[in-house]
């Protein structure tokens, strides 16, 4: 998937997705299901909630592909980061990796990643190491 970023204004804030990063867990929607409806175009219409409901849900988003802008300022702020690396696993999707760590890949180069990185763990995704949401798609169990 190309590296497209999208961003939606909503006054205080603007918000940041990155749809190569998510992972589909939904997180997004069962928090504010006013805001983000994926069966519809635009999906995602932040004008619907608050600056702050937007925020508090943006740090939920297991993947990383939502962050956001202080408009004010302009500065990409992204989820919070945890003081320690911890690792979590969601049942039945991914391994999710909360914190600042260095992922050395296959060939030998390495990404630096911070706040949220989930890795597959079902073998299916076509972003390896990454998850990139097949899980869903295959049943994955475990």
């Amino acid at each position: 998937m190309k590296d497209i970023t999208k961003k939606y204004d909503a006054g205080d804030i603007t918000v940041v997705w990155k749809p190569a990063k998510c992972i589909h867990a939904a997180e997004c929607v069962k928090a504010l299901p006013n805001v983000y409806k994926p069966k519809e175009k635009p999906w995602l219409t932040p004008e619907n909630a608050s600056a702050e409901e937007l925020r508090a849900q943006i740090k939920l988003c297991p993947s990383g592909a939502l962050s956001y802008l202080e408009n004010s300022d302009q500065k990409d702020v992204k989820t919070s980061t945890p003081a320690a690396t911890s690792i979590q696993v969601s049942p039945n999707g991914p391994l999710l990796c909360k914190g600042s760590i260095e992922v050395k890949k296959a060939d030998g180069t390495i990404e630096l990643k911070d706040n949220m990185t989930a890795f597959c763990r079902c073998g299916a995704s076509t972003n390896k190491p990454y998850c990139d949401g097949s899980h869903n798609k295959i049943g994955f169990q475990g």
